[in-house]
C-alpha cells in the first residue's frame, strides 16, 4: 500500500514520525558498527524534524497545489527531515553509501551540493529516500529527506538561514558576498581538518608498528 493510504493529518504525523525513528535507528546502528570496526564514531550528532502544517501548506500553495493530505504526501518531499552532522567529508560519503546499501531504503534521488555547491556557497549532501512503515494492518511508504554535512557546513548553513530570515530573502549584496567568502573558508577548513586527521592517524599507525 502506498502513500495515498495516508488520509488524515494525525496519520501524517504518525507515519512520518515513524519514518524518522526508522532512519535514526539505522544511523545509530551504523555509527555503533563503525565504532566497533574502526574504533571511531564518524557522526557528531543527528537532528530530526517534522515540517509544520503551516510550512507544508505554504509550500503547496507556492507550487500551485491545493492544500490536501494527498498533495502533502505526493508533492512535499521534506515533510520528514533528518540532518546527520559528521566530522569530515570522507565520513559523510561513507555514511551516505552505507545508508544507500540498506535493503529497505529506496533512493529516489541524490543531490550532491558538496561537489556542486549552490551559487550561495551552500554545501551539503542530500538524499531523498522512501522507507516502509509497518502498521498493524498495512504497509505505507514515507519519504524522508536526509541531509549529511560536516560541522563546518552545518554552521555556515545555520548562519545563512538566520540571515535570510532576517532580511526575508532580500539579503544585501555585500552581506551575500561575505557569506560566499565564508563558505569558501569553511570548505578550506574542512580540507585542512581532514588532512590533519589523516596525518594524526598515520602517525598513530606507525607508532603501533614500532
Amino acid at each position: 500500500m502506498m502513500n495515498a493510504d495516508i488520509n488524515s493529518w494525525e496519520e501524517v504525523i504518525l507515519i512520518y514520525n515513524s519514518a524518522l525513528k526508522s532512519i535514526e535507528t539505522k544511523v545509530s546502528i551504523l555509527n555503533d558498527e563503525f565504532q566497533h570496526v574502526h574504533s571511531y564514531n564518524p557522526i557528531e550528532h543527528v537532528k530530526c524534524r517534522i515540517k509544520t502544517s503551516n510550512s507544508i501548506v505554504k509550500k503547496l500553495k507556492k507550487n500551485g497545489y491545493e492544500a490536501t493530505i494527498q498533495n502533502m504526501v505526493e508533492h512535499v518531499n521534506d515533510i520528514a527531515g533528518v540532518r546527520i552532522i559528521c566530522s569530515f567529508a570522507s565520513d559523510l560519503y561513507a555514511i551516505a553509501e552505507m545508508l544507500a546499501n540498506q535493503s529497505d531504503i529506496e533512493i529516489i534521488h541524490i543531490k550532491d551540493y558538496i561537489k556542486n555547491p549552490k551559487p550561495s556557497g551552500y554545501r551539503s549532501y542530500h538524499m531523498l529516500v522512501r522507507v516502509p512503515i509497518y502498521l498493524s494492518d498495512k504497509i505505507v511508504y514515507a519519504k524522508v529527506e536526509i541531509q549529511i554535512r560536516t560541522v563546518a557546513m552545518d554552521f555556515w548553513a545555520s548562519l545563512e538561514h538566520k540571515i535570510n530570515y532576517k532580511f526575508e530573502g532580500n539579503v544585501p549584496d555585500r552581506v551575500r558576498g561575505e557569506l560566499i567568502e565564508c563558505a569558501f573558508m569553511s570548505s578550506e577548513l574542512d580540507k585542512m581538518m581532514m588532512a590533519l586527521n589523516e596525518e594524526v592517524n598515520s602517525i598513530a599507525a606507525n607508532a603501533e608498528e614500532e
